[in-house]
């Protein structure tokens, strides 16, 4: 019988530190970075999908979007650079699951500028 990993089994907690200032040109180009990630709607699919699981996901992702493996991976390196998910290896597989400090900094910036 096969377990699936918990989230902290494969994507344990991040000790990044996502504080900083909200003003300015450094919170500026942060959120051009996040926003930059979220530019392509299968990105926007993939994180939807691990935010509706919260939990990790190792390999499911292929068969709930209609692109190639290799498509998938892509996108996934881009929301891992920009921050929004952590990926750790998992025997073969990559295990990726979304990193919720990241996405409240996100929406931090982002309400930043609605007040502006």
């Amino acid at each position: 019988m096969t377990t699936q990993p918990t989230d902290t089994d494969c994507c344990p907690p991040s000790d990044e530190d996502f504080s900083g200032p909200t003003q300015g040109k450094a919170a500026q180009e942060e959120f051009a970075d996040f926003a930059q990630a979220l530019g392509h709607p299968t990105r926007v699919a993939i994180l939807k999908i691990l935010i509706d699981r919260q939990e990790c996901i190792c390999g499911e992702l292929v068969d709930e979007l209609p692109v190639a493996q290799s498509t998938v991976s892509q996108h996934l390196k881009k929301l891992k650079e920009a921050r929004l998910i952590r990926g750790t290896v998992d025997g073969p597989r990559m295990c990726y699951c979304i990193e919720p400090a990241a996405l409240r900094r996100f929406r931090t910036l982002f309400e930043s500028i609605l007040k502006q």
